[in-house]
């Protein structure tokens, strides 16, 4: 990635950290060059302390990486983020981030989810449920479907509020599964209804 470190702050560019999984904004740190270069070949965040005048890796002390999945650049070129997954809390506060807010899984789970799914279905490993259910096919798996919507109604209406959740759970694995079979993603059901709330 052709970065520029010399249009600001002496050889140094902002790192915005963002939860691969959240989308919640962690930290912001500054890179160099060669802090980017180890955050790369790591695979592990590194910056540069502006404190400390030195190339520090976050969770070298704490054990609390910030494993990378994916960096991108802005327009400039100037300010990079960076999408990772934490291992622990991120503040030096305990905190979960640096803005003192929680970093809650809430429905952007289902994206992993079916990203989770999908490669189930392209790798199809052995002993899994869900490969099971792609080799069963299209049949077998709206059955599932509609026998997990049944067992949802019947929590819904004679059943108990955990029931209610663990029935709907089920209906969600499913649903993701058949959609995933069809070449379709959680995303489109959600573009769907936004469309309709419009």
């Amino acid at each position: 990635m052709d970065l520029n470190f010399d249009k600001l702050n002496n050889g140094l560019i902002p790192a915005i950290i963002q939860d691969d999984l959240t989308k919640n904004v962690l930290m912001l740190g500054f890179m160099n060059q060669e802090a980017y270069d180890i955050t790369v070949a790591t695979g592990k965040v590194t910056f540069y302390s502006r404190t400390r005048n030195r190339l520090w890796t976050k969770g070298e002390e704490s054990g609390h990486y910030l494993e990378v999945v994916n960096i991108t650049a802005d327009c400039d070129h100037d300010t990079i983020l960076i999408r990772a997954i934490p291992h622990g809390p991120v503040c030096h506060t305990g905190n979960a981030t640096c803005f003192c807010n929680e970093n809650i899984v809430g429905v952007e789970f289902l994206r992993y989810l079916q990203d989770f799914i999908e490669k189930r279905h392209n790798e199809m490993p052995e002993k899994s449920y869900t490969t099971s259910l792609f080799i069963e096919g299209i049949n077998k798996i709206s059955q599932k479907v509609g026998e997990e919507a049944v067992e949802t109604v019947i929590e819904a209406t004679n059943g108990t509020t955990n029931r209610l959740i663990y029935e709907g759970a089920d209906l969600l694995y499913h649903l993701i599964v058949l959609l995933t079979a069809k070449g379709l993603r959680i995303e489109d059901l959600a573009q769907e209804l936004q469309n309709r709330h419009k």
